[in-house]
């Protein structure tokens, strides 16, 4: 008889910083079955997003590749859901497979391009951002309106068709053994709507962590940086619209501002508004990690399964003043990622290796035993969790670092400039080019380049951008060279504004 190949359970958030998770350290709130999966296994501490945006960054997810390489830049660029994925890969060496919940990378076909989900024996995909309410799902039987609240609902989809297997359902495709005659494996992606915004929480959790009810009785801890008034940052950074004070809605604050607030005091309360809000959507999704962890132990499934909880990038909660990602900046790029597998992860561990979401493809699917296709751009970090004694023992730390961008310039509903940058364990440097190059979704509006360098260790909040310091321009040098470098390495080019970096024109470029 062949090893047993383990099942996956894929649970991806949306817009759910780190920092609202309790194995991560988080003093807004209380996430007990996520925190459950991360003692059972092991946390990621420097997993992060290699383009801080929804629809890109799932893109990477399921490809292995970088957005220039997917094509999936922006949210107006759509994904071809004909290329090779993990799924993809997965199926072909026999895995049932299903995807649940948002996709929103686009629906239908473009110009013979499709873009519904391809290589699921069943998938149920939210329209766009989907809806938190009787929301509608798209699938190959067509359109159709769901009863009842959108996270309940995808853990539920996920549930069926599992269980449909068991019944001798199909499931969607084929048979349900694999080449040896035992019980295939699956894969099933449950990916959840929530929190994005407009955080609009069930009934269950509504008032959770207001003022009286039953995780609030006093107000959400507000962030250091709340006030920041951000003259330690770029010009870029002050041009962006997401700030709490200013740019939260009616519709996202469910009530008018109250009359007779100071400035000062209508900040505080906006964002007690939205963070009770956000936060009750979070222990909904939560609860929800707590039921198919539940139901695999049920089932006696849990040890033979891998089981993940992760989110499409971070978000600003209130950091800053800021709601929202995008930026590379520390609470937008870092991405939560805990991970169970008892028959081959041990318990209680931490990872601080920098890995990306580039990389997840290449790890499941390392994690299956199945070959990594060659166009797959991401290194498995399999080992590591499997081998941790040995990954550290291997490691070059001070050489790790990761190459980041985002596309989406001075999009209309936040105005971020475009840039790209390059992240290592103390320092994030930061090239602001500021274009849109004529992507979709992108204004035509140009403005000045800048650049911002933060050195982590000795300013972890980013206050003070020291790109012009001279007391940094040694590492600014080598970082601009190695930004250069891992730039050409995943096939990406440079704003043609941007100057060759100085070691690189004299020939002693750094290796990334």
């Amino acid at each position: 008889m062949s090893e047993r190949r383990p099942n996956i359970v894929f649970v991806l958030s949306d817009d759910h910083a780190a920092h609202a998770i309790g194995t991560y350290g988080s003093v807004v709130n209380r996430t007990p079955h996520i925190d459950a999966l991360a003692a059972a296994g092991v946390r990621l501490d420097n997993l992060f997003a290699t383009n801080s945006l929804c629809a890109p960054s799932r893109a990477s997810i399921l490809t292995g590749t970088y957005s220039h390489v997917n094509g999936v830049t922006t949210l107006d660029t759509f994904v071809d859901a004909s290329q090779p994925t993990f799924v993809t890969a997965l199926r072909e060496a026999g895995y049932r497979t299903a995807f649940v919940g948002k996709w929103h990378m686009g629906q239908g076909s473009s110009d013979g391009v499709d873009h519904d989900p391809q290589g699921f024996d069943r998938w149920d995909a939210l329209i766009d951002q989907g809806e938190y309410h009787d929301p509608r799902f798209l699938s190959p039987d067509g359109l159709r309106v769901e009863p009842g609240y959108a996270t309940d609902l995808i853990t539920d989809l996920a549930i069926d068709w599992v269980e449909s297997l068991d019944e001798g359902d199909d499931g969607g495709g084929g048979g349900d053994h694999d080449g040896d005659g035992e019980r295939a494996p699956w894969c099933v992606l449950v990916w959840h709507k929530a929190p994005h915004r407009p955080w609009e929480p069930d009934a269950a959790h509504a008032g959770m962590y207001a003022e009286g009810g039953p995780a609030g009785g006093t107000p959400i801890p507000v962030p250091a940086t709340f006030t920041d008034d951000l003259a330690g940052r770029s010009d870029t950074a002050r041009r962006a619209a997401m700030r709490i004070a200013d740019h939260l809605t009616e519709e996202d604050l469910k009530q008018p501002v109250p009359p007779g607030l100071s400035a000062d005091e209508e900040a505080l309360w906006k964002y007690q508004r939205y963070m009770e809000d956000y936060l009750a959507c979070v222990a909904s999704v939560d609860d929800n990690v707590g039921r198919l962890t539940s139901w695999l132990a049920d089932r006696r499934e849990l040890d033979d399964t891998v089981v993940i909880y992760s989110s499409d990038q971070g978000f600003f909660l209130g950091d800053h003043g800021w709601f929202d990602k995008r930026f590379m900046y520390e609470e937008s790029i870092r991405m939560p990622f805990v991970l169970s597998y008892p028959r081959a992860v041990a318990t209680g561990q931490g990872l601080d290796r920098i890995v990306t979401n580039v990389d997840i493809a290449a790890t499941l699917l390392d994690a299956a035993g199945v070959e990594v296709p060659e166009r797959m751009q991401g290194r498995s970090f399999w080992g590591d969790l499997t081998d941790p004694a040995g990954a550290q023992r291997d490691r070059e730390r001070e050489r790790e670092g990761f190459y980041y961008r985002y596309w989406m310039h001075d999009d209309r509903s936040h105005h971020v400039g475009a840039h790209y940058g390059y992240r290592t364990h103390r320092y994030t440097l930061i090239f602001f080019y500021n274009d849109g190059l004529g992507l979709p979704g992108c204004s035509d509006r140009r403005f000045a380049q800048e650049w911002e360098l933060y050195d982590l260790e000795a300013d972890p909040e980013e206050l003070v951008n020291v790109a012009d310091d001279p007391a940094y321009a040694q590492v600014r040098d080598e970082l601009e060279a190695r930004m250069w470098v891992a730039q050409q390495e995943v096939g990406d080019e440079p704003h043609p504004d941007q100057p060759v970096p100085r070691l690189v024109a004299e020939g002693r470029a750094l290796s990334p």
